[in-house]
């Protein structure tokens, strides 16, 4: 559906009415098993939920139709996802070059699971092109950078970054949980492959939880659908069709976090309270011009410095009403957390530790006037 604009392919890539009933909404195909037509014969392909699933292969039409990818992979997290394409392409000696901002479950996966069987990591300022060229070396298979990063929403050059990857003979994975393929299109911009957390804005209404990858061409697909077969973490029936059904509304709802968040952050950025404002939509943030180049919106997640210190960091996540202290992001409901103690925790007492004074809001699609009440409530109650 590439001659489609984006909202369009949202809806129908991959989402054929129902030929049999002329069902608008393909049916959940919730089957563990599919029947043979002899011992081989194979039906579409399908034999066995672990190898493939309709439902589940809607869905990954549908993601590789959104990013202009090849293809996709649709997996049970965000971070089984990561884990099946690092083992698909490294092996023992391999060496992954990342960004110093990135998510600590990611760092995690790295630096404590897979460090084990041999593969090595170097963390570096991706904003600094001659400090990524000093870092890489002979054994450098994965550059992987984040893009606005979690949380600190560091904003890098895609392009540049996937030209000094491609000629150190490096591959250029991007996370683009936080843009979405609504507002940003790695693959466009040189990237071989793209992850997601589904579970984020692409499911957008925090009731399902998976992950993907999505190929910009076929060169690695077989190498991580192996890595998916054989250990299994597949997107089961059910989550595959709510991350569909979430998609369909992907375009509007990036549009209302957009707008709501850059009037968060113009708000924030005239108080007092505040000693940073990280939000790439603001003309003062480092990465606005890149942002602006690269992006077509820039996103509904910011993270705000409190002047006054972690004490007040702490107590102001603690304040809110509307924004609902939790994990995670992307729904349609405003989230604030406390990165230091929550999403980052894995990170603390490393070089990619999240300064005590900040927090992340995840903002939601309600009523912008309604939200920044909430946060001036919260701040009120800091001086009592």
């Amino acid at each position: 559906m590439s001659e489609h604009s984006f909202a369009t392919r949202a809806i129908h890539a991959g989402q054929a009415p129902d030929p049999v009933t002329g069902a608008i909404i393909p049916p959940i195909y919730q089957a563990s098993t599919h029947v043979q037509d002899g011992i081989g014969g194979l039906r579409e392909g399908f034999e066995y939920n672990r190898s493939g699933n309709p439902t589940r292969s809607s869905l990954e039409t549908q993601l590789a139709a959104l990013e202009g990818g090849a293809s996709a992979l649709s997996f049970a997290s965000g971070l089984s996802a990561e884990d099946a394409l690092l083992r698909g392409l490294l092996g023992p000696g391999d060496h992954v070059l990342l960004g110093n901002d990135v998510y600590g479950g990611t760092y995690r996966l790295l630096t404590k699971v897979l460090a084990k069987w041999g593969i090595t990591t170097t963390t570096v300022e991706l904003a600094d092109a001659d400090a990524i060229r000093a870092a890489l070396r002979p054994e450098t298979k994965i550059v992987w950078l984040e893009t606005p990063s979690n949380p600190l929403l560091k904003i890098v050059d895609i392009a540049q970054i996937a030209e000094i990857a491609h000629a150190a003979g490096a591959v250029l994975v991007v996370d683009n949980t936080f843009a979405s393929p609504a507002l940003q299109l790695p693959l466009s911009l040189g990237a071989d492959l793209v992850v997601h957390s589904t579970t984020k804005y692409l499911g957008g209404h925090s009731d399902v939880l998976g992950g993907a990858v999505v190929f910009g061409d076929d060169r690695f697909r077989e190498d991580v659908k192996f890595q998916q077969f054989a250990v299994g973490a597949v997107s089961a029936p059910l989550d595959a069709w709510l991350t569909t059904r979430g998609i369909k509304t992907l375009a509007v709802r990036m549009r209302q976090h957009s707008e709501n968040a850059q009037a968060i952050a113009e708000w924030a950025s005239d108080r007092a309270d505040f000693s940073e404002v990280f939000y790439p939509g603001l003309a003062a943030h480092s990465g606005h011009e890149i942002a602006a180049k690269q992006m077509s919106g820039f996103g509904g997640m910011l993270s705000l410095g409190l002047a006054a210190g972690a004490d007040a960091a702490r107590t102001f996540a603690e304040s809110t009403e509307l924004f609902q202290l939790a994990e995670s992001l992307g729904g349609v409901e405003s989230l604030i957390g406390y990165p230091s103690d929550m999403t980052h925790a894995s990170v603390r007492g490393t070089a990619l530790a999240v300064p005590e004074n900040v927090v992340r809001l995840s903002v939601g699609i309600e009523d912008v006037g309604d939200l920044i009440a909430d946060l001036e409530q919260a701040l009120a109650r800091l001086g009592r």
